[in-house]
């Protein structure tokens, strides 16, 4: 009968010092884990800023361009532009209601395509577009006029001013000029000289392209856009950076939409 107590007793002691353990040890990892918890969140609370989506973001779209800005099509024409940059020009288009578009970089022809439809949307406006290459399946328009060369060669700018001065016969006109060639900065700041005094007062010289060279992608690219950008407005107070036209967080051209403001 002693035996059997003692070997009772024992089982109880074992059984009781085994929930001891298991209590303390579930008690243990579950504060090992809530600090982990804590901390984890702590980080993404300290790094996952506004700023920092936006970057993150626009790595990943930009890092993923087959699957977005070359998989990106207006009427079954390549734009390799972001469509929030798209709908942007749009609002500009409309508040603007400009009498000529010029655009350097015509590439597929899908933003030429674009901007003559926004157009006929307006019922006015007329596209100029340059590029060195001439796609043979670039779309044809109405509105649209392409000139194959580089968009700082003095026979293109002749060839545009006599446009402007055919077309200035008639009344003033508005004018927006949208860089998208060549995005090296030499070529850029040059193009920003040539181009800037076709854009009528209260209208657009856009640059595209500002975010390459670290803006924040392809941070080994060289001085490109962006950089054009800052000398010009350093050295020129006829523009200014529209920051408004960026209120969709995510842009290529970040401050890339200058304001002709004289």
């Amino acid at each position: 009968m002693r035996e059997i107590r003692f070997h009772l007793i024992e089982r109880i002691k074992t059984k009781t010092f085994l929930q001891g353990l298991k209590f303390y040890a579930g008690y243990g990892l579950r504060n090992i884990f809530q600090i982990r918890k804590n901390h984890n969140e702590e980080l993404l609370t300290e790094e996952m800023t506004e700023e920092k989506i936006v970057e993150n973001f626009h790595k990943l779209y930009y890092e993923n361009g087959e699957r977005t800005m070359y998989n990106t099509y207006w009427m079954g024409k390549r734009v390799v532009k972001s469509p929030l940059d798209l709908w942007i020009y749009q609002e500009i288009f409309f508040k603007i209601k400009p009498d000529l578009i010029i655009e350097t970089g015509t590439r597929h022809g899908g933003s030429a395509l674009f901007f003559a439809n926004m157009c006929d949307l307006l019922d006015k406006g007329k596209i100029i577009s340059v590029d060195i290459h001439r796609d043979d399946e670039i779309p044809e328009h109405d509105r649209i006029t392409y000139m194959t060369g580089s968009s700082v060669d003095p026979k293109i700018i002749q060839n545009i001013k006599k446009i402007i001065e055919e077309m200035t016969k008639e009344e003033s006109l508005s004018v927006i000029v949208i860089l998208d060639s060549d995005h090296t900065k030499k070529h850029v700041l040059n193009e920003m000289e040539l181009y800037s005094d076709l854009v009528s007062k209260g209208s657009y010289l856009i640059v595209e392209d500002t975010n390459v060279n670290g803006y924040p992608v392809e941070p080994n690219y060289g001085d490109g856009p962006m950089e054009a950008v800052n000398d010009y407005l350093s050295n020129n107070d006829d523009f200014e950076v529209d920051n408004d036209m960026e209120k969709f967080f995510f842009t290529m051209n970040p401050h890339g939409f200058l304001k002709k403001t004289s």
